[in-house]
C-alpha cells in the first residue's frame, strides 16, 4: 500500500503544475454546466447538496476525514472548518448564480475577486502588463445587460468573494503537513456536507428515488468537486499563490467554451476579444523563481 502511494505521489509530482491547473479549469465548469441541466428536475440547492455529498463520499474511503481531523492540531482544525464552510457556501452561491446568469459572466465575476491576490505577487513590469490584459479581458466579458438581475449578481459576487477564500485557504492547506493536501481536502469536504445538510436535503430527495437523476447528480459531483479540487491541490502545492491567482483568469475562457458546447450560450465579438486578452495575459505572465532549498 505504501509503495503504491509513493508511486502515485511521484507520478503526481512529475506532472507540471500548469497541467494540473488546466485539467481543473476544464472540470471547474464542465460539471456545473451539466448541473444547470438538472436544476429543473432536482432544484438548485438539491443539486448543490448532491454535489457536496458525492465528493464527501468519494474522498472518505481513502482520506479518512474523521482521522485527519482527530490527529490535526488546533490551527489545522480551524483551517479545515473554515475551508469546509467556504466550500459549502461557495458551491451553493455558485449554483444560485448559474440559475440566473450566463456561465461566462459568473466566471468573469469569479476572477475579479482574485485580482488582489495576483497584485500581491507582482514583481516585474511584464507581470503587471499581464495582469492588466487579463483584467481588461475579464471586464469585456461583463455584459451590462445582466445588471437587471440583482439577485443573480448578488449570488455571483458572493461566490466571487468566497472563491478568494477558497484560493487563500486552499493554498494554506496544500502547504501543511499532517491534515493538509488531499487528506485535508477530504476532511474539509466532510465538514462542508455538515454545513449544507439542512439546506438541500429536501430537494435532493427527488433524485434519491430516481436512478437516472441520482447517477447524473453523482457524475456532476465527481466532475465538479472531486477532479478539479484534487487538481487544484496539486497545482497549489507547487505554484506561488499569485501565479495561481493570475492563472485563474483562464476560467472565463473555460466557462465560455463549455457554455457553448453544453448550454449553447454563444459569445459575441466583445466576448471573443475579452477571451483573447485574458489568454494573452496569462501567457505573458512569468511566475517568480522558486525559493532556494
Amino acid at each position: 500500500m505504501q509503495a503504491a502511494t509513493g508511486t502515485a505521489s511521484r507520478l503526481a509530482q512529475s506532472v507540471p503544475p500548469q497541467l494540473w491547473f488546466g485539467i481543473s479549469a476544464v472540470f471547474h465548469y464542465l460539471g456545473p454546466a451539466f448541473a444547470v441541466l438538472l436544476f429543473p428536475s432536482i432544484g438548485v440547492l438539491g443539486v448543490a447538496w448532491l454535489r457536496i455529498a458525492t465528493a464527501a463520499a468519494a474522498f472518505a474511503p481513502f482520506t479518512r476525514p474523521w482521522r485527519t481531523f482527530a490527529v490535526a492540531d488546533i490551527e489545522t482544525r480551524l483551517l479545515l472548518v473554515a475551508f469546509g464552510a467556504c466550500l459549502a457556501l461557495m458551491n451553493c452561491s455558485f449554483y444560485l448564480a448559474l440559475e440566473r446568469l450566463p456561465m461566462s459572466l459568473v466566471a468573469a465575476i469569479e476572477f475579479v475577486g482574485t485580482i488582489a491576490l495576483a497584485l500581491a505577487g507582482l514583481r516585474t513590469g511584464r507581470n503587471l502588463l499581464a495582469l492588466v490584459m487579463a483584467v481588461v479581458g475579464t471586464f469585456c466579458l461583463l455584459d451590462p445587460q445582466w445588471a437587471s438581475d440583482p439577485a443573480g449578481l448578488f449570488w455571483a459576487l458572493l461566490n466571487g468573494v468566497l472563491f478568494v477564500g477558497y484560493v487563500v485557504l486552499g493554498h494554506r492547506l496544500a502547504h501543511r503537513g499532517a491534515g493538509g493536501g488531499i487528506a485535508g481536502l477530504g476532511a474539509a469536504m466532510a465538514i462542508a456536507l455538515l454545513f449544507v445538510l439542512p439546506f438541500g436535503l429536501r430537494e435532493a430527495t427527488t433524485a434519491l428515488t430516481s436512478p437516472i437523476l441520482l447517477g447524473a447528480a453523482i457524475g456532476v459531483g465527481i466532475c465538479s468537486s472531486v477532479i478539479p479540487y484534487i487538481c487544484d491541490q496539486m497545482a497549489m502545492a507547487r505554484l506561488p499563490r499569485a501565479s495561481f491567482a493570475l492563472m485563474l483568469a483562464l476560467l472565463p475562457l473555460s466557462a465560455t467554451l463549455i457554455g457553448i458546447i453544453v448550454l449553447r450560450q454563444f459569445p459575441d465579438m466583445r466576448d471573443v476579444l475579452g477571451i483573447a486578452l485574458v489568454v494573452s495575459g496569462v501567457a505573458l505572465h512569468r511566475p517568480p523563481p522558486d525559493p532556494p532549498g
